[in-house]
């Protein structure tokens, strides 16, 4: 369960305390916690990280948004369309209710009869937009209002759907390793309060790492009090992180032993590996791994945080130069046979899902490219910053020589549209050239190729790839060594082109 963290003060600092529940309703009040929630829904779901999930590439995660009744859903889904059609921003936001005699209450209940005409009319609207965006025939009669609950299930877990609003629905029992954050707008106590909290502690991967709950209502007090109730009142620690300050500058535990925080991790990594030095030995390189791995999980939580966005202290230059040396040292590690790893790593875990998080990509390396270009090519500060960055990503690396090439050549124009016709030229280039070479099959060769860049997945498995080798005989090494020298190729030339 050490997986919450409740925005604090929320109620005060964004939307003013009031007690009744037609203020509450307020349009003024719906369309600021919907301005919040779309303000803040890249960082608080960090759409910001690409990572594998169930065969695909995707970005960030995905939240709930609990509200206090009916009427409430209603209001705030259609401000969300608005607010989205005005932006043209492509979140995809649902909502699903059902009559329930109790709306304080957590409590599945699939009876869309019982709602009154009005709410009943505004569902059906709503599970159109559903329909329209996935192609699916939803209502609210029984047997396909049950099947739109299935099929949005199955979405919300599958990370299709961004934003999902509820009353009831969705807060007791429902587990998505891909939602990480619960958005509140209602009243919860005790075991209600606890279920809701915990739809986001069911960790994915090193960034997930916790849930965010942010509650656009006071309940300090009644989170204390659940936690007193179902847990050791003693031990919240383990549920609820800590302030923002002491993960900023460190903390003492109840035992004494002192925590370092986020600037007293950069003041040592500046210390003992100051920026663009080589780190030289097998002690400074395990010391420098630990306290990076340190760093990076310190930023990790801290980029939940709304005071540590655009207020973070680390410039990217440096964050870049050690993401760099850190990449390097994990590259050097996998390269090493089995019989060959070096004490270095052997009692050590590489943070690479949270490296990736802060890769830069594509975009920013051609806005440096455009800086550079307007310079007239003479700023070497600059054309060294292109290649700090790319050496600081994992996905870049692969395409330096191709990225290099193209910000030495390019001239005029929009270095976006110059790259992507550099990109083809040179995508197409290299797989003739590939074909030639190898005496490939050149139609089957680039549609196995195609289909691997639609796919994101270069398959070396199957019959796909041996068909595309010129005729060998079956018998001796001799085709084994053509197949794996292809696929030594393929799989490179994949890597450089992949995502562009």
């Amino acid at each position: 369960m050490r997986t919450f963290r409740p925005k604090e003060n929320l109620a005060d600092a964004q939307v003013p305390a009031i007690d009744t529940e037609r203020a509450l309703l307020a349009p003024e009040r719906i369309a600021g916690v919907t301005r919040y929630i779309l303000d803040h829904f890249d960082q608080k779901t960090k759409r910001g990280h690409a990572y594998a999930f169930k065969g695909r590439r995707v970005d960030g995660f995905n939240s709930l948004f609990a509200v206090a009744s009916i009427d409430a859903a209603k209001r705030y889904y259609a401000e969300f369309r608005r607010q989205l059609a005005e932006t043209g921003r492509p979140l995809r936001v649902a909502t699903i209710f059902s009559w329930a005699p109790n709306e304080e209450e957590p409590d599945e209940d699939f009876d869309a009869e019982g709602l009154d005409a009005s709410s009943r009319a505004f569902l059906e609207g709503a599970i159109g937009d559903y329909n329209a965006a996935f192609g699916t025939d939803f209502d609210t009669s029984p047997e396909k209002f049950q099947n739109y609950y299935k099929d949005l299930s199955r979405r919300v877990k599958n990370r299709e759907v961004d934003l999902l609003i509820v009353v009831n629905m969705f807060l007791t029992g429902f587990d998505a390793t891909t939602l990480n954050t619960l958005w509140v707008d209602k009243n919860l106590r005790m075991h209600g309060l606890i279920q809701a909290f915990s739809r986001t502690n069911r960790i994915l991967n090193s960034v997930k790492s916790y849930g965010n709950i942010v509650t656009f209502r006071d309940l300090r007090d009644e989170t204390n009090e659940a936690l007193a109730l179902f847990g050791d009142k003693d031990a919240r620690g383990v549920v609820l992180l800590r302030p923002y300050a002491d993960y900023l500058n460190g903390y003492d535990d109840g035992d004494g032993a002192h925590h370092p925080g986020y600037l007293e991790l950069i003041a040592l990594l500046r210390e003992r590996f100051p920026v663009g030095q080589p780190i030289v030995g097998e002690a400074a390189q395990k010391e420098f791994i630990r306290l990076f791995g340190a760093l990076l999980r310190l930023r990790n939580i801290l980029s939940a945080f709304d005071a540590f966005v655009g207020d973070d202290p680390l410039p990217p230059r440096d964050l870049q130069d050690w993401q760099g040396a850190y990449i390097d040292l994990w590259q050097a590690r996998a390269k090493q046979a089995p019989g060959e790893k070096t004490d270095v790593n052997d009692d050590i875990v590489f943070e690479m899902e949270l490296v990736r998080q802060e890769e830069i990509g594509i975009d920013d390396i051609l806005a440096l490219v455009r800086r550079y270009h307007a310079g007239d090519r003479q700023d070497k500060g600059l054309r060294l910053s292109i290649s700090k960055a790319i050496d600081s990503s994992t996905r870049l690396r692969s395409k330096k020589a191709l990225i290099e090439a193209f910000a030495e050549t390019v001239c005029g124009g929009e270095p976006e549209a110059a790259w992507r016709t550099f990109v083809q030229a040179r995508r197409e280039a290299e797989l003739e050239a590939i074909i030639a070479e190898e005496g490939l099959k050149p139609e089957q060769t680039r549609a196995f190729m195609a289909t691997a860049f639609r796919d994101d997945l270069l398959k070396t498995t199957g019959t796909d790839l041996p068909a595309l080798l010129p005729q060998l005989s079956r018998f001796g090494s001799a085709r084994e060594e053509k197949k794996a020298a292809v696929t030594r190729r393929l799989q490179a030339f994949f890597e450089r082109f992949r995502g562009l």
